[in-house]
């Protein structure tokens, strides 16, 4: 019976003497709450878990495209496309792109994710060629004007190619190297991190009438196959980072449901991407029918996501996003 260990992750000032740090960063822990397939959770101390289990949930993270993960880092949305869901066709010129890219940064983003393809649901396939031309003048010019860490948004392994050859220090991968099966060998070869998501079926599909055994479960299990064919293909486990996958190939329950227990990832040992930003079971729940009218409850879940220890927050309010995680952090005591 193969058994999963969430770390509860805690927050409080009153930490008990024998709590363990989770991941090198701001949460502790001293219990576990083991899941399974067969059987119903139960809560164990952190004293009980065995100690590889352990050594995961509580060493400290490696930086990602030079970024400390023992803070919350703030990744701003860049999507030079004409067809995504909350922006498209706002920042499809480089200068406007540009433009952007810097007033994200001067709010306090540290990471910019540059994407030249629409994953919304529905979106159609983006040729390789069109996705390099939207994608490369903004990262060179970006490099060139900046230090800020970049990552491409890219299931194409000549795209994430080129944009690291230009200074993407992240590959974020929405397929975890299913799509293209020379990503795998290119995220090895270029010496960059690489961001592994779950997703269930491609955009144009991937919310029509999506099923689970166990959504958490599931995920679980699909990011460890993924991660080790990542391993296999020479790419240490320091430079992977995993992402749930909110909103891809999910109902709003899925969705929900992975937000409620995302410690659970710590498992794998590497830091946790969440991208839920503006998404569509954000409306649904708050009222919010546009998508740029969902900041407040995009902030509700980025708050939700720090308190279990997840470190790079993936968001389109990037100003709003780093002032509530800098009075969490000021809160926390870790002014």
């Amino acid at each position: 019976m193969s058994l999963y260990y969430r770390p509860l992750p805690q927050l409080d000032a009153a930490r008990p003497a024998d709590a363990l740090t989770l991941a090198g960063g701001w949460c502790w822990f001293d219990k576990v709450e083991v899941l399974s397939r067969t059987a119903p959770p139960r809560i164990v101390p952190a004293a009980d878990v065995p100690q590889d289990v352990l050594l995961r949930l509580t060493a400290p993270r490696a930086p990602v495209a030079g970024l400390g993960m023992g803070q919350v880092q703030i990744m701003g949305i860049l999507n030079v496309t004409p067809d995504s869901f909350s922006d498209g066709g706002a920042f499809i010129a480089p200068d406007a792109a540009l433009a952007q890219a810097f007033a994200m940064q001067a709010d306090g983003a540290s990471i910019i994710d540059v994407g030249g393809e629409s994953t919304r649901p529905g979106a159609a396939l983006v040729p390789d060629a069109e996705e390099l031309a939207r994608t490369a003048p903004v990262i060179a010019a970006l490099r060139e004007q900046s230090d800020i860490a970049i990552s491409i948004d890219t299931r194409k392994g000549g795209v994430a190619r080129a944009a690291v050859a230009m200074g993407a220090g992240l590959i974020n991968d929405v397929s975890a190297m299913t799509w293209d099966p020379q990503m795998a060998q290119i995220a090895a070869d270029s010496g960059q991190p690489i961001c592994l998501m779950h997703a269930k079926g491609d955009p144009e599909t991937m919310q029509l009438g999506p099923q689970y055994d166990d959504v958490l479960l599931d995920v679980f299990d699909y990011l460890a196959d993924r991660i080790a064919v990542a391993e296999a293909a020479g790419i240490p486990r320091d430079r992977i980072v995993v992402d749930p996958g909110i909103g891809f190939g999910k109902t709003q329950e899925h969705n929900l449901a992975l937000l409620r227990r995302l410690s659970l990832f710590h498992a794998f040992g590497c830091p946790i991407l969440l991208g839920a930003s503006r998404k569509r079971f954000i409306g649904t729940i708050t009222g919010a029918q546009a998508a740029a009218g969902r900041m407040a409850g995009s902030l509700a879940v980025t708050l939700a996501g720090v308190a279990q220890g997840v470190q790079i927050h993936r968001v389109h309010d990037t100003k709003e996003a780093k002032a509530a995680c800098d009075m969490a952090r000021a809160l926390r005591g870790q002014d």
